[in-house]
């Protein structure tokens, strides 16, 4: 019996707490649920079997349309070249622009840089050769980031990164890879390293979608024969670098100062102090592509370089999206006509689209098949002795004249958007799949204009300011990343008695004048501006006259003469009355 009081006791515990348990957890709202319990020891709780490989998926994806092109292939536009053996069995370039010789006593290296679309570098550096510049003096740089496979002869035509080392070398051009993959700024960058390393104290660069001409319009002949009154593009380029380090440049804008950069038509030709360019800090590689140059330029300013009054006349640099059907036009060969095809068609020539498309697609086709004979030792042959016996026409002639239509034709067919837009001839090629670093070319070009607007927010972020203008808005050195952001600013503080209001401004107001400060004014007679009159400074230019009836009713006045305002931007409904 004394055994069991101890386990009585113990069974009526264990039955006092469960029922406390269960009323405790019943009041609290506290849920209780007993899992059955495994009676085999030591098995691991296993995950949810996953399904089978190859089976069904949930997820739910899909692709893009599949892309459709319809260009023809691309075309060596040299076929000489792409027959030729050397240089020797190239057309001679125009006496009339033989390149200096000896050469001149200044270095004059040009940069011209090259990531896609071999047809478009080829016809600037020929236009380049052709127009004077010695071949020695030009620097093809590289920036395909496919590292050795261009040098290697990897990579097809079609391919946009293509570029043949071999033709470039028969031209007696310069060419020099870049490590890898570079953006705008950083192969900017490596344009002053490279001067550097070189110890140029100046260099040139230019865009590689350009056909330059010389003016061959002041070419003329004495009873002599001699020429009166020509230079080529190269001698006055020379010129141009020769002033601008005289100190005596009428191209400066401001004498006292050290130059920094001349343009020859905007930076599509440029000149470059290397010093100047080192002393600011080069490019800005945060910025790595458009706003970038304004970047830069306005820094030179803020260091007190001077930039140049407008253009350096040196010869017409046009800017052209497509290539003209055969380089030889520029060698200025006798029997030559000029000409080019549309690839695609600006909007004033819709009506003959489909009649130069089909041209293109014969053009293209007879170009191939000329592509393909040149491997013919007849051909060769043929071409060799062809070489031996080129006549160049002469200078200023109608053929020239010619050219220079079709060049601007060329030009004018970019600029009105044809064949796709300006920047058309970046995507032009499709090909390179199962070639050494083969990248999707729509991706590419998509990731540059994301990679783009990276670009301006980083500038606007750096400087407060989204405009090229930074020096005129009172940006200096020291500036940068230290200012509000200009476009998100609000007037909310009382200005002058008796009446004040603020103007809220519209998102792209700022950005859209050349004059984006705020701009406090008084709106009176004595400003040149009363009742019906108009207040020409505020927000850049923005006229007041139609908002007169709807600033009375906001301002609470019968008159608005001597109302003090500050504003971007004035529309009816955006001020308030500030108390």
């Amino acid at each position: 019996m004394a055994v069991l009081r101890p386990r009585s006791a113990i069974v009526a515990g264990l039955a006092l707490f469960f029922l406390l348990f269960v009323t405790f957890t019943h009041r609290s709202g506290l849920s209780v649920s007993l899992a059955p319990i495994s009676l085999e020891l030591g098995t691991p709780t296993l995950p949810p079997t996953p399904p089978p490989p190859g089976g069904p998926s949930t997820a739910k994806y899909r692709h893009k349309p599949e892309r459709v092109y319809d260009q023809p292939p691309v075309v060596d536009n040299f076929p000489v070249a792409a027959a030729a053996h050397s240089a020797a069995d190239l057309p001679p370039i125009p006496p009339w622009n033989t390149p200096p010789n000896p050469h001149v006593a200044e270095n004059t290296p040009l940069f011209i840089g090259f990531t896609r679309n071999w047809l478009l570098l080829q016809q600037t550096v020929v236009s380049y050769i052709t127009a004077g510049w010695p071949p020695e003096d030009i620097y093809v740089v590289e920036n395909t980031g496919t590292m050795q496979s261009n040098q290697r002869g990897l990579l097809g035509l079609q391919n946009p990164f293509f570029l043949n080392y071999t033709r470039l070398g028969m031209l007696g051009v310069n060419v020099v890879p870049t490590p890898t993959l570079f953006t705008f700024a950083q192969m900017q960058n490596f344009f002053l390293y490279t001067a550097i390393e070189r110890k140029w104290a100046s260099y040139f660069w230019g865009h590689m979608d350009v056909v330059v001409l010389p003016f061959e319009e002041n070419y003329s002949t004495s009873h002599e024969g001699e020429n009166s009154g020509y230079k080529s593009l190269y001698v006055l380029a020379v010129e141009g670098l020769r002033n601008a380090t005289s100190g005596h440049d009428i191209h400066s804008t401001d004498p006292s100062k050290t130059w920094a950069l001349r343009f020859f038509s905007y930076d599509r030709l440029a000149l470059v102090n290397t010093a100047a360019f080192e002393a600011v800090g080069g490019w800005d590689a945060a910025i790595p592509y458009y706003n970038t140059d304004c970047d830069m330029h306005e820094r030179l300013k803020m260091y007190g370089y001077e930039l140049g009054d407008g253009d350096v006349q040196a010869g017409r640099v046009f800017d052209v999206a497509d290539s003209m059907d055969d380089l030889i036009y520029l060698y200025r060969t006798a029997g030559v006509e000029p000409s080019f095809v549309f690839k695609g068609q600006a909007e004033e020539e819709e009506q003959e689209a489909e009649k130069e498309k089909q041209a293109a697609v014969e053009e293209a086709s007879r170009l191939m098949a000329a592509t393909k004979a040149a491997a013919s030792p007849v051909l060769r042959a043929r071409d060799k002795e062809t070489a031996q016996n080129w006549v160049s026409d002469t200078a200023n002639s109608p053929t020239f004249a010619k050219l220079r239509i079709i060049v601007q034709k060329m030009e004018k067919h970019k600029a009105h958007f044809g064949g796709g837009g300006r920047l058309y001839w970046q995507v032009r090629q499709h090909g390179g799949q199962q070639e050494p670093y083969y990248r999707d070319p729509d991706g590419f070009q998509r990731g540059i204009e994301l990679m783009q607007d990276v670009g301006r927010n980083v500038y606007a972020e750096k400087w407060g300011h989204r405009e090229c203008n930074l020096v005129d808005v009172g940006r200096k050195k020291g500036d940068e990343w230290r200012m509000e952001k200009d476009w998100e600013y609000t007037c909310n503080r009382v200005l002058s008695a008796p009446l004040a209001f603020y103007v809220h401004h519209q998102p792209d107001c700022i950005s859209s004048q050349s004059k984006n400060q705020w701009l406090d004014g008084r709106y009176g007679p004595e400003n040149g501006a009363g009742d019906g009159g108009a207040y020409d400074t505020i927000g850049g230019g923005q006229s007041l006259l139609s908002y007169d009836e709807e600033l009375k009713r906001l301002v609470g006045v019968q008159s608005l003469k001597g109302v003090t305002i500050k504003a971007c931007t004035l529309e009816a409904g955006n001020a308030r009355r500030i108390p």
